[in-house]
């Protein structure tokens, strides 16, 4: 694997972002592991420890590792078979004079568990500021078509009418509580801190001769140094594994509304009502020339399974760690970990370029309409019978025989549903018949759709977004162009 590459897998190679793929990349892990160590000497220095300042600078001037460090780190790793043993080598070996105090009274996980940590708070802040910018994209989308009518669906079968921007709320809906629980998953991490070798702190009660306190005041400070509010107060060899499943949960259940997402706009798609971008040059089928496959969407929704499958890793594993730690955990999280927040990275950078070039249909979505609009109507034209003096059940019955009449025309011959002249064409309707062009604008058919647009883009989402991190996130994004 390259030193500075990302953690490379057939997806993120090609689909991840940068700050994502470099989040789990062996630079950034061996650069915060010397982070880390940096952060515990200058703690124990700071509270009497015999360590020179020569060795802190040297420290500081060598966190980040070179080809040749990368290199001399693999041969150590390769004789000692110990990966943190490698990297405390090589870094004494650009910082000799902190040699002797590199990962003093510390464990493995003192590195490689904070640093999980930290990658888990940041990528999560990653993925937070990439929702961010897809909501703002999708209500920018439901604002544009707030009132335009569609036909809306109960079991993939003609419903009641909606509009195009209302369906596009009820997206956005379940993205906003994906956007609160990721905020909720970040604001929890805590450190794991300083905890020795089984969670007792014993090496560090040894290093400070027994003095409590100052082992509490080293917890406090490293993970002060760190950029955490606060450590689990108590931990294990590792931090409990429960943490890894309480952070991609929220990420599994992001998988699940971007599945959902773009499964609509699949059948969509099919009903030639919506279609995401497809490029002049792009071509659908080997075979089939004609063909406009919603390739992006099928992506997401291939991804979005995998990003909920991953979760169940996180739970098995911490269900099977025995007593302060067993390490059949390692291999697993090394894997799901970082899969997981490449996946969720790649599904929403695939989604933005969805919702910045969808195409609407708004002529074949008013035929649609035409079609079925009819007989969602027939309560509509009784009513204004009976307004003209008509009876209800007389004119039930006229509406009944003329609609089974108009289905066999749809169902039975393919034809056009011809209701409304057949309405038209009976004397029994002469009194509403100049009424029938309001009573069947669909626009009278979408209830308060428009203004539950408006409100919940008012109430809801434009707060959602209010916040710093969020606006300059939006502020400073661009168009997620992808190269196939």
């Amino acid at each position: 694997m390259e030193a500075f590459e990302g953690y490379q897998t057939p997806l993120s190679s090609r689909y991840a972002s940068k700050e994502m793929s470099y989040l789990f990349s062996p630079a950034k892990r061996f650069s915060t592991w010397r982070q880390l160590w940096l952060n515990l000497a200058i703690a124990e220095k700071e509270l009497g420890l015999p360590i020179p300042e020569q060795a802190i600078e040297e420290m500081k001037n060598n966190l980040n590792l070179t080809p040749e460090q990368f290199e001399i780190a693999a041969v150590e790793e390769k004789k000692r078979r110990h990966d943190v043993m490698a990297h405390v080598y090589t870094f004494g070996k650009v910082a000799p004079s902190a040699a002797g105090i590199i990962h003093l009274g510390a464990t493995s996980c003192y590195v490689t568990d904070n640093a999980d940590l930290i990658f888990l708070r940041e990528g999560l802040t990653f993925l937070i500021r990439a929702l961010g910018v897809l909501i703002s994209r999708l209500s920018a989308f439901a604002a544009q078509y707030r009132d335009l009518p569609a036909l809306g669906f109960t079991h993939f079968q003609p419903a009641q009418l909606t509009t195009v921007g209302k369906r596009a709320t009820l997206w956005i809906q379940e993205l906003l509580w994906d956007l609160r629980n990721l905020k909720r998953a970040r604001d929890d991490i805590g450190f794991r801190g300083v905890k020795g070798t089984t969670g007792t702190q014993a090496s560090f009660l040894t290093l400070f001769d027994g003095d409590h306190d100052k082992v509490e005041e080293l917890d406090q400070l490293v993970t002060k140094l760190s950029g955490f509010e606060y450590a689990y107060p108590v931990t294990s060899q590792t931090y409990s594994r429960k943490i890894d499943a309480d952070v991609l949960g929220p990420l599994a259940s992001l998988g699940a509304t971007a599945h959902k997402i773009a499964t609509d706009i699949r059948l969509l798609a099919n009903l030639k009502e919506i279609e995401e971008p497809f490029e002049s040059t792009q071509i659908g089928s080997s075979a089939m020339a004609y063909k406009r496959n919603p390739m992006r969407s099928e992506r997401v929704c291939s991804l979005s399974r995998h990003l909920m499958v991953l979760h169940q890793n996180a739970l098995m594993t911490s269900s099977v760690q025995w007593f302060e730690r067993t390490l059949d955990d390692s291999a697993n999280r090394r894997i799901t970990i970082p899969e997981a927040f490449l996946t969720a990275d790649i599904v929403l950078s695939t989604l933005q370029n969805i919702s910045e070039g969808l195409v609407v249909y708004p002529k074949v979505i008013a035929r649609r309409i035409s079609q079925e609009l009819p007989f969602m109507a027939t309560e509509n034209l009784i009513m204004a019978i009976v307004k003209k003096g008509g009876d209800r059940q007389e004119a039930h019955e006229k509406i009944r025989v003329l609609s089974h009449e108009a289905g066999h025309q749809v169902k039975g011959l393919g034809l056009e549903n011809d209701l409304l002249d057949r309405v038209r064409a009976d004397p029994y309707f002469e009194p509403i018949i100049a009424e029938l062009d309001s009573l069947l604008d669909p626009a009278s058919f979408i209830g308060r759709a428009p203004q539950q647009v408006d409100g919940f883009l008012k109430n809801w989402v434009e707060p959602a977004l209010a916040d710093k991190e969020l606006q300059d996130a939006i502020g400073g994004s661009k168009k997620v162009e992808l190269s196939v």
